[in-house]
C-alpha cells in the first residue's frame, strides 16, 4: 500500500507596527492620548488568499504591550504553519485576536472560492459567523463626546445628526464640577436620549456613590467602571454598588480576556459587559459564554484602526442577544483619514463594515 504524508500548510506572515497621531487628543482618567500604537498583521496562504488582523493593546487595561507583540511577531518569522500561529501564548491576547481574525478571513474566502469553483450553492453559509450577520439590518451607534465642558456644544451637533446615545468620559476633573456639567449635559439631550458615563476606574467607593446618587433620576444608561480593576476589593466594591443603586454599572477595564469574563459570570454580575473585542484572544469563546448567560453586552471600540474595527464589528453583527448601541462612534479618529473606520453616523449598516478595504489600510502603512 502507498502512504501519502500531508504536510502542514505554511503561511506567509507579515506585520507592520504603527504609531498614528489622533486627529483630536482623547482625554481619560488615565491621561491624554495623542497617538495610537499597535501592530497590523497580514497572513497569506499558498493560494495567495490573504487575511488581515490588528493587535491594538491598551497596556493599562492589563493587555500586553506593543513591544511584546512586535517581539512575538518577529519570532514567528516570515513563513509559519497554522499550528504555530495558533500557539501564540494566551498572555498575548491582542496578537491572538489579530491572528484569529486573519485566519478566519482566509478560511471564509477559501470556502467561498471553493464553492464558486464547484458550482455548488453555499449551503450552510449561515453558520460562518465571521462573515454572515445574524440579520442584514443596521445597528445603532453611541457617539463619543469630548471630556469636560467641550461636550456641551458637541452634544447639540451630534443630536442634530441623529444620535440618541452618547458617551462622556468622567473621572478627569473635580467630581463636583463634573456633576454640575452632568446636569447641563442632561438638559441638552434630545427627548428619549441616553448618556453613558465612563470613569475609567478613577474613583473610590464614596465618589462612585456620589455620582450614582446624582444619576438616579437622570437619563443615564449606565456608569462604566467607576472603580479600578486592580483596586483593593474591587470586585466586592463593584458588586456592592451594582446592588445599591438603580443606575446600572458596566465593566470595561475589568474585562481583558476569557478568564475575566468567566470570573464575572461566575460572580453573577448583574450589570453591563462592555466588550472590546480587539483585546480578547478568543472572541468566539467569549461571545459564546456571554450569549449562554444572556448577558447585557455593549460592543465597544478600543480606538483601533479600520482593520481591527472591521473584525470587531463583523463579530458584533452576529450577536443575537439584547441589542444596545455599539460603542463605535469614535471616527474620524486619526489625523490620517485612511486609517479610520466608517464615518460616525447614528446607524451603521453591515455593508458599511464590509466596504472597509483592509489591503488599502495595510498599504497606507507601507
Amino acid at each position: 500500500p502507498s502512504f501519502v504524508t500531508l504536510l502542514p500548510m505554511t503561511y506567509r506572515f507579515e506585520y507592520r507596527r504603527y504609531d498614528l497621531p489622533l486627529r483630536v487628543a482623547v482625554r481619560t482618567a488615565h491621561g491624554i492620548w495623542t497617538t495610537r500604537g499597535g501592530v497590523m498583521v497580514r497572513i497569506e496562504n499558498d493560494q495567495r488568499i490573504a487575511g488581515f488582523g490588528e493587535a491594538a493593546p491598551i497596556s493599562w487595561f492589563g493587555t500586553e504591550t506593543v513591544d511584546e507583540i512586535e517581539d512575538a511577531c518577529r519570532e514567528l518569522g516570515p513563513m509559519v504553519d497554522r499550528e504555530r500561529l495558533l500557539a501564540v501564548p494566551e498572555r498575548l491576547g491582542c496578537l491572538r485576536n489579530a491572528i484569529h481574525a486573519a485566519l478566519n478571513e482566509i478560511d471564509g474566502r477559501a470556502t467561498a472560492n471553493a464553492l464558486t469553483t464547484s458550482g455548488e450553492p453555499e449551503a450552510g453559509a449561515d453558520s460562518r459567523r465571521d462573515h454572515v450577520p445574524a440579520d442584514p439590518d443596521f445597528r445603532s451607534i453611541a457617539a463619543l463626546l469630548p471630556a469636560g465642558s467641550a461636550a456641551i456644544p458637541e452634544i447639540a451637533l451630534k443630536a442634530e445628526a441623529g444620535f440618541r446615545i452618547f458617551k462622556w468620559k468622567v473621572g478627569i476633573a473635580d467630581l463636583a464640577d463634573e456633576l454640575a456639567l452632568l446636569d447641563d449635559l442632561c438638559a441638552a439631550l434630545p427627548a428619549g436620549a441616553k448618556l453613558r458615563l465612563d470613569a475609567n476606574g478613577a474613583w473610590d467607593r464614596r465618589r462612585a456613590e456620589r455620582c450614582l446618587e446624582r444619576c438616579a433620576e437622570r437619563p443615564v444608561e449606565f456608569l462604566e467602571q467607576p472603580i479600578a480593576r486592580d483596586a483593593r476589593g474591587a470586585a466586592d466594591l463593584l458588586l456592592g454598588l451594582a446592588g445599591d443603586f438603580p443606575t446600572p454599572l458596566a465593566l470595561d477595564e475589568s474585562l481583558v480576556g476569557v478568564a475575566d469574563i468567566e470570573r464575572w459570570l461566575g460572580a453573577g454580575w448583574p450589570g453591563v459587559y462592555v466588550v472590546k473585542l480587539s483585546l480578547l484572544g478568543d472572541v468566539e469563546r467569549v461571545m459564546g459564554r456571554l450569549a449562554k448567560a444572556n448577558a447585557h453586552v455593549v460592543f465597544s471600540s478600543a480606538l483601533e484602526t479600520a482593520i481591527g474595527a472591521r473584525a470587531a464589528l463583523r463579530q458584533a453583527f452576529t450577536w443575537r442577544g439584547e441589542r444596545r448601541a455599539l460603542g463605535f462612534g469614535v471616527w474620524p479618529l486619526f489625523a490620517d483619514a485612511r486609517f479610520n473606520g466608517p464615518t460616525a453616523v447614528p446607524f451603521l449598516r453591515r455593508e458599511d463594515v464590509e466596504r472597509i478595504d483592509p489591503e488599502a489600510v495595510w498599504n497606507a502603512l507601507g
